[in-house]
């Protein structure tokens, strides 16, 4: 069941989507069956339970609601699915392997669905592209990108880690999530990808101390970034491929400039914040500009107010923070811990340019990293219980 949330969260055409269903029943049953929270988790919940008041609040500052009660019901509710994850994974640390699993099957499938979308493979396929870029099943390329990542970064791991043997079926998975990585189109998760894959990489180097695995890694690296460089080139002999990178890749583009654009509603956002402590309510801000702040911290302040804004920013530098401390320790959830944590950070350096309050997977990712302080917790009582005589 783990496995099959997790795996649904790939799923995102319409909403309610599948994985939503499926989560608030699996949450419902596990909660009467057995479902125990750490208490390691603690600020975990407090400050998703925090940031969601500061919610509340600033929906009381809106004439009209709008579809505000159900946007915080969906944000309560992505918190719920985090401290969900974070509980159960604390309780068998083997199930991150089923989150791994099914994150990976989820992006093998939805990138193939983004490719058949966007070379028009068979009739209808063109459901999975939006502005001529793949988007697979999911509703926005800018989403579909950055959730293939994670599943990125592990087989990344698994392939600088593991016996070579791996490499038969690993490596081409890779590439399959490279090319719809690519097809997305999305700045954001390209970066995304690249500066996880810097950290990955870094991680690992300063983790071991034999030279022989850091001629390895640096080996391997450079032969996937050559491999990788090759399939980039292979898709760019393709000409609506290649004109679409060439728009892509500018650094700014039409919509980031202007009285409007972008940068400038960054600055109108963080005046109006000074004004509204309370907030504005969630999406008046595109109302009144005409976009929404793509900007996640932006976002917490117009939609959530001060309070919402202390309590995300307090939960994301603490989750950072605790998991970076536990990041080289030899436990057998590690290289889970590894793979979540630095695309975590890569998250949250994205959402300086995009809002990510809503993401199905950022939450899954708050859960991994917060179920592996709870797993620490646990250790260390473990450890420091006197052996029986």
């Amino acid at each position: 069941m783990v496995m099959a949330g997790v795996f649904l969260s790939g799923f995102v055409i319409n909403e309610p989507a599948p994985y939503e269903l499926f989560m608030v029943g699996l949450i419902a049953v596990w909660a009467l069956f057995g479902l125990r929270l750490p208490g390691a988790i603690a600020p975990l919940i407090v400050l998703i339970v925090v940031f969601n008041i500061g919610g509340m609040i600033a929906v009381t500052q809106m004439a009209d609601l709008y579809d505000a009660p159900l946007y915080i019901a969906v944000s309560l509710f992505l918190g719920f699915t985090a401290i969900f994850f974070a509980a159960v994974i604390a309780a068998d640390h083997t199930r991150y392997r089923l989150a791994f699993v099914g994150w990976t099957c989820a992006a093998v499938i939805t990138t193939i669905l983004g490719m058949a979308g966007y070379f028009s493979l068979f009739p209808g396929a063109e459901m999975f592209t939006r502005f001529g870029r793949a988007t697979g099943a999911f509703q926005d390329p800018n989403v579909f990108g950055p959730f293939l990542v994670l599943p990125g970064m592990w087989l990344v791991h698994s392939l600088l880690t593991g016996p070579a043997s791996r490499i038969a079926w690993m490596l081409p998975t890779l590439l399959v999530i490279v090319a719809g990585l690519f097809l997305s189109f999305s700045r954001g998760a390209w970066g995304l990808f690249g500066v996880s894959t810097i950290l990955l990489v870094m991680a690992l180097f300063l983790q071991s101390s034999s030279g022989r695995f850091r001629l390895r890694l640096l080996v391997m690296a450079l032969v996937a970034i050559g491999l990788l460089a090759l399939a980039i080139v292979v898709l760019l002999q393709v000409p609506a491929v290649s004109s679409l990178f060439a728009e892509r890749a500018q650094l700014v583009q039409d919509y980031d400039e202007g009285r409007l654009g972008r940068f400038a509603r960054f600055g109108i956002g963080f005046l109006l914040a000074t004004e509204h402590p309370l907030g504005i309510g969630p999406l008046v801000f595109g109302r009144l500009y005409g976009e929404d702040t793509h900007n996640i911290w932006l976002k917490a302040l117009m939609d959530y107010g001060w309070l919402g804004f202390a309590a995300w920013s307090m939960l994301t530098i603490w989750t950072i923070a605790a998991g970076f401390r536990l990041l080289f320790r030899a436990r057998p959830w590690q290289p889970y811990l590894l793979c979540a944590w630095v695309v975590f950070v890569g998250h949250v350096a994205l959402g300086t340019v995009i809002d990510i309050d809503h993401w199905r997977h950022y939450y899954i990712l708050l859960g991994l990293v917060w179920a592996a302080i709870a797993l620490e917790h646990r250790w260390k009582v473990a450890s420091a219980r006197p052996l029986p005589r």
